[in-house]
């Protein structure tokens, strides 16, 4: 497998991205292979769990491409630190353009694979792409589900409407010149986490603030000006134009998230899969030797399969 630094366009904003290879002494090491985009979780970078997967699936025969969202690690874009569902979306669609235009690329075999925010945004993409020959999630969610109901769809209703008037506010600031408000994705310790968010938010705060998972490119706070982008989004919407291509939801029986992977899958049509891994969390899936092989090695079959031919 190898690895290179690569850019290409996302809607004017250039993106950074990491390209894989397999290996050319490898059994499907010759070109036009079949490939597959890798969108990052929420506030993630291309060298977390996204290059996880899309080297994992390198080696297995497939070019893949991981890459930072538009304003966010080494991608382009003001002002930094905005999610954007719309353009997040858009991302997923340019990587798709940029790898039809490799040689090494078949671009009739091209998929996709979205983990947790790039579950429901390459749903989305997919949905409008038809380039698109396969989508697979793992742990995917719908961010905007997510912000107005919480992770385990708890949350009281108040509390995205206190975001939203913090967002009117913000904007406000903005436009009178004070500077880009911004908030904070995780609380200050591990305690705060748990307290917060329970195990989900323990997690999420030991995957990305700590040894476990930190990168210093990775987005520790979001512009105010995402909260309203991102609650009045909806990512699973069309999960019904998918078919007749193939989607593949993977779901950590243990995930709080665990529901809207099985919304989507309910809302999707025929060709279709929901795959259990069993005692997984929803972060589990992102690093977990025990977790993240048996995954590949189902992505493997699924990508190979559904990307046989073109």
């Amino acid at each position: 497998m190898n690895r290179t630094d690569v850019t290409f366009d996302s809607a004017g904003i250039s993106l950074a991205g990491h390209l894989y290879l397999p290996s050319s002494d490898g059994a499907a090491g010759t070109a036009p292979l079949p490939a597959v985009v890798v969108g990052h979780p929420g506030t993630g970078v291309k060298e977390q769990t996204a290059g996880t997967y899309a080297a994992r699936l390198a080696e297995q025969g497939f070019v893949t491409l991981a890459f930072d969202a538009a304003f966010q690690g080494e991608s382009g874009g003001l002002p930094r630190g905005l999610e954007d569902p719309a353009h997040r979306v858009e991302d997923l669609k340019a990587a798709v353009s940029y790898l039809a235009t490799r040689p090494e690329v078949d671009a009739g075999r091209i998929g996709m694979l979205g983990i947790c925010a790039s579950g429901g945004y390459g749903i989305a993409a997919t949905a409008g792409d038809h380039r698109v020959r396969a989508l697979a999630t793992v742990s995917g969610v719908d961010v905007g589900r997510q912000f107005r109901e919480g992770a385990d769809g708890s949350q009281p209703p108040a509390v995205v409407q206190g975001m939203l008037d913090a967002a009117a506010a913000a904007r406000t600031a903005e436009a009178r010149g004070e500077g880009t408000g911004m908030f904070p994705v995780f609380p200050e310790t591990a305690e705060e986490a748990r307290a917060l968010g329970g195990r989900h938010g323990f997690e999420g705060f030991e995957y990305y603030r700590t040894e476990r998972g930190a990168h210093p490119r990775s987005a520790t706070e979001f512009t105010w000006s995402s909260v309203d982008r991102i609650a009045t989004s909806d990512q699973f919407r069309f999960v019904g134009l998918i078919a007749p291509r193939p989607l593949l939801v993977v779901q950590g029986t243990e995930a709080v998230t665990r529901h809207m992977g099985t919304l989507a899958f309910a809302e999707a049509h025929e060709p279709k899969e929901l795959h259990w891994v069993e005692g997984a969390s929803h972060v589990d899936l992102y690093d977990r030797p025990e977790f993240v092989g048996p995954v590949v090695e189902k992505l493997t079959g699924f990508f190979a399969r559904e990307l046989a031919t073109a």
